[in-house]
């Protein structure tokens, strides 16, 4: 008998087949002690095992590039923390084997990170995977991880690790669901940049019997169980016919009635631009430059190597308009060169433009890098900072960039709620805004964006949300200036003609997300995004606010 279960959606799309189970099995070593005069070759073992697992991440990394790199150098970074590895010596010194020590270790940290708050509780998935890898390989078992298949399926799993994520075949996963997770965790983002249809935040998700058959639907988050033959070609009817609507659209973004919306892609590095190319973007909304940073955590990345990196995506876009965010380093991205090891809280500590602050050495190198990089190109080159909290921040920002003599619009970062509340005041100092509706998300509602019990919160269709970006954009338009959109809110089609009513100017998304916003956008007048976003803003919930914005533009 069907049945309908109901999560949260965070990649287009429907995919129908049976499901397969991730392996998630905790591998715990024995306790034994080990023979006296041993400890000097299980300390070699365990560090072979972690330097193996980290070069095992970092090939990874670079055959999915992109974002996906950046996630995994990152995991990589975690399992050689000198830190951890201290404490590994010192137990395997105290009597433990490799595998205990290293698993001891682990826990230990992850005690650690549970407890910091709840921002960093969301990469103690990202520890657990990190350390069944190095005991797997340690004790000489298959790590657990995508199940082997010749036939396409639907993936099941508690969570996803990036390692995992990253490397996903789309042409044997046709779709996968989690227990765990919220709309702007790692695994949806790597989803949207897959194209594949995804939901997160699922309870009982893992419960369901190996092989049952499901249609997945990434825009509207239900997964339906055993659905008919029927209701099956219903299924792939609608599909078929969305995904002839989409290539059917094509050209600029823009309303029913000509109003321009330009839409811009995310991108975390070369890697992403040939998928940006190909979806018809405009350029780039935000291109985020840790990935250049993550290589060695130890030191900043030359400014040569800057150049070339930065040059190869500028290229791409010679008529367009490409908006690079500075290094935004701390809380989940931390880098040891730069990043605070004792903060109680690092998501309300020293992040983004405050790192940048504190170490103006790496803002101006960075700085002068795009600078050079941006030479004899025509692109319309935009600079901005992460994490501005008010004119000050901005004022400082700016002062940086002329500094140098950057030939570029310098912006600010909307990503608390009172730069969002005193736009007019930052507008003042910076050329435009660009929103991070991820950031805004959690700091408004304080909700960590890894944690799927907190999906809700992060929802961004919640009206209080919706106030902050109204906000902006009004203070924007006041000012004659630009303010644009490039969390994952913007990937949403319906929630892009809301936005493009609250008067935002631009949006950036995963290039996946492309075509289907700009096919909906062509749909509606801006007369109607306005009214729907007022009826959205009028709502007391995300869920009243969606249902008040479709029933303004299905005319009902």
């Amino acid at each position: 008998m069907e049945k309908t279960l109901r999560g949260v959606g965070v990649s287009h799309g429907v995919a129908i087949g049976p499901v397969r189970h991730m392996g998630t099995a905790v591998l715990e070593p024995t306790a034994d002690r080990i023979p006296d005069g041993t400890a000097e070759h299980e300390q070699a073992r365990a560090q072979q095992a972690v330097d193996a697992v980290a070069a095992d991440l970092i090939a990874r990394g670079n055959l999915a590039g992109g974002e996906a790199q950046a996630v995994l150098e990152a995991q990589a970074l975690m399992a050689q923390d000198p830190e951890l590895m201290a404490d590994v010596a010192r137990r395997i010194t105290a009597g433990s084997s490799a595998e205990r020590g290293v698993y001891d270790a682990f826990a230990a940290y992850r005690e650690l990170l549970a407890a910091a708050g709840e921002y960093l509780a969301g990469r103690v998935a990202d520890l657990d995977d990190v350390r069944n890898r190095i005991v797997a390989r340690l004790m000489g078992v298959p790590m657990p991880g995508v199940p082997d298949s010749d036939e396409p399926y639907v993936l099941l799993a508690r969570d996803l690790a990036p390692a995992d994520t990253a490397l996903l075949d789309p042409t044997l996963v046709l779709g996968f669901v989690t227990e765990e997770g919220g709309p702007t965790s790692h695994s949806a983002i790597l989803a949207r940049a897959m194209g594949v249809p995804a939901i997160v935040a699922l309870p009982g998700a893992t419960g369901l019997a190996e092989g049952t058959v499901v249609a997945v639907d990434g825009s509207s988050g239900e997964l339906l169980l055993e659905p008919g033959a029927e209701r099956q070609a219903e299924l792939r009817r609608a599909a078929a016919e969305r995904k002839a609507a989409l290539a059917a659209s094509s050209g600029p973004g823009r309303t029913a009635d000509g109003h321009a919306v330009p839409l811009l892609a995310n991108v975390g590095g070369p890697a992403d631009v040939p998928a940006a190319v190909e979806a018809g973007a405009e350029g780039v909304g935000l291109f985020r430059t840790e990935f250049l940073f993550l290589d060695d955590s130890q030191k900043a990345p030359t400014e040569d190597a800057q150049v070339t990196a930065y040059r190869q995506v500028l290229e791409a876009f010679p008529q367009g308009r490409v908006v690079v965010r500075v290094l935004d380093a701390g809380a989940d991205k931390p880098l040891d060169f730069l990043t605070p090891a004792d903060e109680p809280n690092p998501a309300l500590g020293v992040r983004g433009l405050r790192t940048l602050l504190e170490h103006p050495e790496v803002l101006e190198t960075q700085l002068r890098a795009l600078a050079r990089a941006a030479e004899g190109l025509p692109v319309q080159l935009e600079v901005m900072a992460p994490m501005v909290a008010d004119r000050a921040d901005a004022g400082a920002f700016a002062a940086a960039c002329r500094a140098v003599g950057l030939a570029a619009k310098f912006g600010a970062m909307v990503e608390i709620p009172s730069a969002a509340l005193r736009a007019r005041s930052i507008l003042q100092e910076v050329e435009f805004l660009s929103l991070g509706t991820n950031d805004l998300a959690q700091y408004t509602f304080a909700a960590d964006r890894q944690v799927g019990a907190l999906a809700r919160l992060q929802d961004p269709w919640q009206p209080a949300l919706l106030d902050l970006v109204a906000a902006a954009a009004d203070a924007a338009k006041a000012a004659g200036k630009s303010c644009g959109v490039c969390g994952e809110a913007a990937s949403d089609p319906l929630l892009a003609c809301v936005l493009t009513g609250l008067g935002v100017t631009s949006l950036s998304m995963g290039s996946a997300s492309i075509p289907y916003v700009r096919a909906t956008l062509a749909k509606y007048s801006l007369a109607q995004c306005v009214s729907a976003a007022g009826a959205a803003r009028a709502a007391d919930s995300a869920e009243e606010a969606r249902a008040a914005a479709q029933q303004v533009l299905s005319g009902e």
